[in-house]
């Protein structure tokens, strides 16, 4: 709620404006059945059509009036809820752009969608109600018992003794519903994750013939979260029908009770008929605070998961300072010492064993001049993208120091350290969008830095094969691009800005070995300034780097040149023996 709060807060005047146009829309809602008790006991009676006529007119501009006060604040509080909304999505989603690693793992990517997603609307639908039904239901249960009492404070009391028992109800329903609208919340997004899985790979379903298993996965998922949605839901609905029958037996009473005391001669029929129409008013009131009491359970619990997210620190909002380490050399880049493991959230939980985490990083030291040329190799899983992330800083490492230009990388700003880097990681993403802006990417390049990058990845080829060259527009992820093509399409990305450091993160695996050689011939004359760091599973992409860091398991096994490592590194020489033998087989 206390982000609901304060989004209220920052458009007070606005709310406030909307909330008092619903108020008067109100107060001249309820003066309708008192105008029409007094027609009926003192106007009828005394003869006359004018004055009826007059009195009609009365009401029926009461009415008008009531009608475009509502409507005007209805259209307000429609327009500050979608701001509101538009606000918070965009906080979000700045936010999340600014998590580090640990913490985007922690929350989930299916969470952190439908939280930006189906959260931020339960919150926009409480903002709305806020302004609207949350000032009606209200006014239209006090006022109606106020005007009621001034009526005929005998029946009134009827209502009076009501009241105390459905607000104690409603109450306590609310009070469980919160913690279960978060369990719904959570269980959607389980439904997110599932959806996602299945979109993401779902050449892979087809080519499995699996489309009965995902259907399984995903009914389980979904049965599971309608479970909890039925139970909240059911548990919300209770003060409904138990409204309902007191609301009902109050009426009954009013009219029997109501008939008694016009039969003695102690109230006057109108009396009777406007009590009747405020009844029905406080029953929509009583009613339309269950409404509100359900719509902000969901908010409650939907702003509570937002917030979570919203009042996370990180990089952005810790300034940077030294933490102690420095490095031991003038090395432009380098590892001391570094061991790194994924925290409690972390996608990478394959690494749990006996409920300890294992080590995806162990004591791995290295240094790199500027210029030079790093090749890092090994088997899958053994660490190789963990090292690019470290010194990225996407992730901090759990001992140990990681050092860009003689500083600590957690004592730059995130901005300065990553403008430094061009980076094509192994599962980068395509967006849906001109070739043109998928290297450029919003950097404001010259058409020769574009070009230029384009030809020293090899993406010229296909690209000036197109009719509309650069402007050809990719489809999501690059489906209509082949796996080569997508590849080259990422690395002239990362070449376009000329940067300080380049990470080509196993970014030639979809390539032919030809086309692999003439991107690292390219790469190696005309970006020669660059420090690279080259992931890959071939020998042969790494072969000619300056220094070569070989992994396993977390662990280095050799680090040296590529002739050293031959004679020192068994399972580097195995490596260079298969494939270089495949090669010439």
């Amino acid at each position: 709620m206390k982000l609901i709060l304060r989004t209220l807060g920052r458009y007070r005047k606005a709310v406030l404006l909307a909330v008092f146009i619903k108020l008067l829309g109100t107060l001249s809602e309820l003066t309708i059945p008192y105008i029409f008790e007094h027609v009926v006991d003192e106007v009828v009676p005394s003869g006359g059509l004018l004055p009826v006529i007059l009195w009609g007119l009365a009401m029926f501009g009461a009415a008008v009036i009531c009608r475009q006060l509502n409507v005007t604040a209805n259209r307000k509080a429609v327009d500050n809820a979608h701001r509101m909304s538009y606000e918070i999505r965009q906080e979000l989603f700045i936010k999340t752009s600014n998590l580090n690693g640990a913490q985007f793992d922690s929350f989930g990517l299916p969470s952190l969608i439908s939280r930006m997603t189906s959260d931020s609307y339960n919150v926009q639908s409480a903002v709305q109600q806020f302004q609207t039904l949350c000032v009606r239901a209200p006014m239209m249960l006090i006022g109606g018992v106020i005007v009621t009492l001034v009526m005929d404070a005998h029946l009134a009391l009827i209502l009076v003794i009501m009241l105390p028992f459905l607000i104690a109800v409603i109450l306590f329903v609310s009070s469980r519903g919160i913690p279960l609208y978060k369990k719904v919340q959570a269980k959607l997004d389980t439904i997110v994750r599932v959806m996602r899985e299945n979109i993401t790979g779902i050449r892979v379903v087809k080519a499995l013939s699996k489309e009965d298993y995902e259907m399984r996965r995903f009914a389980a998922a979904n049965d599971d979260m309608t479970k909890s949605d039925i139970k909240a839901a059911t548990i919300m609905a209770v003060p409904g029908p138990f409204m309902q029958l007191c609301l009902n037996t109050g009426l009954t009473l009013v009219v029997l009770i109501g008939a008694g005391r016009v039969n003695d001669g102690l109230m006057k029929p109108g009396v009777i008929l406007a009590f009747l129409t405020y009844f029905n008013m406080i029953s929509m009131g009583v009613m339309g605070l269950s409404r509100i009491f359900m719509t902000m359970s969901k908010a409650s619990a939907s702003a509570d998961r937002i917030d979570a997210v919203l009042q996370t620190e990180t990089d952005e909002d810790v300034l940077p300072e030294s933490q102690g380490l420095k490095p031991s050399g003038d090395e432009f880049i380098r590892f001391e010492h570094v061991d790194f493991s994924y925290g409690e959230g972390s996608g990478d939980s394959e690494g749990f064993a006996g409920g300890q985490r294992e080590k995806a990083l162990e004591d791995i030291s290295f240094a790199v001049k500027k210029g030079e040329s790093l090749g890092i190799i090994g088997p899958t899983g053994c660490g190789k993208s963990t090292v690019v992330s470290l010194l990225m800083h996407f992730y901090d490492a759990t001992s140990g120091g990681v050092f860009v230009d003689g500083r600590d990388v957690r004592t730059y700003e995130k901005d300065a350290l990553r403008r430094r880097f061009g980076a094509a990681f192994q599962n980068d993403m395509i967006f849906q969008d001109t070739l043109r802006e998928n290297i450029d990417f919003g950097r404001g390049l010259t058409e020769d830095a574009l070009l230029k990058a384009a030809g020293d990845a090899q993406a010229s080829e296909y690209i000036d094969s197109l009719p509309e060259g650069l402007d050809y527009l990719a489809a999501i992820k690059g489906m209509n691009l082949s796996g080569g093509q997508k590849q080259r399409l990422m690395v002239a990305r990362a070449l376009a800005a000329d940067p300080e450091i380049l990470i080509l993160d196993d970014a030639s695996s979809a390539l032919d070995y030809r086309t692999d050689a003439a991107m690292r011939k390219a790469i190696a004359e005309h970006h020669g300034s660059s420090t690279l760091i080259m992931i890959a599973q071939r020998v042969s992409s790494v072969m000619n780097m300056k220094q070569i860091l070989v992994l396993d398991n977390g662990r280095c096994i050799g680090y040296g040149t590529h002739e050293e490592l031959l004679r020192s590194c068994p399972a580097y020489r195995e490596i260079y023996e298969i494939q270089m033998g495949a090669i010439a087989g």
